[in-house]
């Protein structure tokens, strides 16, 4: 029994994996060997390629391809036209299939319109990368990061709003009052 949505413009190739409750609107390729977890949007015109991996609720706006070797967590927002690369150097007369680098980008993380990841790096739980970043090295968690290349500017609440810590290195989500701490360069979110 099919329990989620594939608009008929789309196809989803034999062998991949769609999540209960997930949608995939217009113009989509889901191909085989691909994982999608339940609950997950997919946007006009999205290829989603052999072997990635996407965890629940992942949202995935319009005009975005994930390939190979990438493979996103639960609750994972990728903004329209963002790009991820799988090669650090790629060459048409080239065939480097077998050197594709794997990028994981963490539960909750947020990805910008029209940023770009080169491959083989991981993007933190709940970082923040706005749009038009360019991001070609590992990004820690809670972390605010923009420019080309990318560089931190600042943390972000698991809310997605900007935190600002206090001398003892505690600082608070002016949305959902959780307290977070920055210590030796790192955040971390009170325990519930």
């Amino acid at each position: 029994m099919i329990d989620y949505f594939i608009h008929p413009s789309s196809y989803a190739d034999e062998g991949c994996q769609i999540g209960s409750g997930t949608k995939i609107w217009h113009f989509c390729h889901i191909m085989s060997h691909s994982k999608i977890g339940a609950g997950c949007n997919l946007g006009q015109n999205v290829v989603v390629s052999p072997y990635v991996i996407l965890g629940k609720n992942v949202k995935v706006q319009n005009n975005v391809s994930i390939y190979n070797g990438v493979e996103c967590e639960d609750d994972v927002f990728l903004g329209p036209s963002m790009v991820f690369t799988n090669v650090y150097n790629p060459r048409s007369a080239v065939s480097r299939k077998n050197e594709f680098l794997k990028t994981l980008v963490k539960k909750g993380a947020t990805i910008g319109a029209n940023a770009t990841i080169v491959c083989g790096i991981e993007i933190g739980q709940y970082a923040f990368i706005g749009a038009g970043t360019l991001v070609n090295k590992t990004v820690p968690d809670f972390a605010l990061i923009v420019g080309n290349p990318g560089r931190q500017i600042g943390w972000m609440s698991k809310n997605g709003k900007r935190l600002f810590f206090n001398e003892n290195g505690e600082g608070r989500c002016s949305e959902s009052q959780e307290l977070y701490y920055l210590k030796n360069g790192m955040v971390t979110a009170e325990e519930n």
